[in-house]
């Protein structure tokens, strides 16, 4: 994986967590967004830990050309996982970061078991977002996700060709649920959650389960 920070002790921070563990390795560090363009363009890598706020090219911008040149390329459903780091619990950077492509959204003074699971979660294809920041940014974006336009009629027909089975899926991913949490919830196995949770999206044609999220407020599936 791949730290994205213009601290050096901050790097050295997350680096010496990461390297901890002996499923995860950092393979390459950059001190800015232009650096993290340039370095991931050559080196391969699972997961991206990006700080927001950094001089010159930001953390939104990198993610937005790293994703972009990683899809161009070809490599895999469209580059590496992205999980933004900021400490401004601001609702501008969530809902920039998540336009951006980003996987995940984390505050910097997570505890560190949170961190380390972030990783795994977004690497599993779960993405990951700080609770309150999700509930605040979609409550206070849904308005605007609403408004009649192509694209939100195409989204709500989408939403109508899921079956019943796959919108309660739907609505309970939407409503922050894991994969084991939904299967406990409708009594089914965790595989079988896992293979609707494909389809949803498939039908949607959405990213990864925080665009799900995003779509059902701007499709009113959830509402504030």
């Amino acid at each position: 994986m791949a730290i994205v920070d213009d601290q050096h002790l901050v790097r050295s921070g997350f680096a010496m967590l990461i390297n901890s563990q002996p499923d995860l390795q950092v393979v390459s560090e950059a001190a800015n967004g232009e650096e993290a363009v340039r370095a991931l363009a050559a080196t391969r890598v699972d997961v991206v830990l990006m700080d927001v706020r950094m001089p010159g090219m930001d953390g939104i911008e990198a993610t937005r050309r790293i994703l972009a040149g990683a899809s161009a390329a070809g490599h895999g459903k469209g580059g590496p996982r992205i999980v933004v780091l900021t400490t401004f619990d601001l609702d501008e950077y969530a809902l920039s970061a998540i336009n951006a492509g980003a996987s995940g959204f984390l505050l910097k003074d997570a505890p560190p078991e949170e961190l380390l699971e972030a990783i795994r979660t977004v690497h599993r294809g779960d993405a990951v977002i700080a609770p309150s920041t999700t509930r605040r940014l979609l409550d206070h974006v849904a308005p605007l996700l609403r408004r009649p336009s192509p694209v939100q009629d195409a989204q709500a027909e989408a939403v109508a060709r899921l079956t019943p089975r796959e919108r309660e899926v739907f609505e309970l991913i939407a409503q922050g649920l894991s994969n084991p949490e939904i299967a406990a919830q409708l009594l089914l196995s965790e595989a079988t959650v896992k293979t609707h949770v494909g389809h949803i999206l498939a039908k949607l044609e959405a990213r990864d389960r925080v665009q799900a999220v995003v779509l059902a407020y701007a499709t009113g599936v959830v509402r504030p």
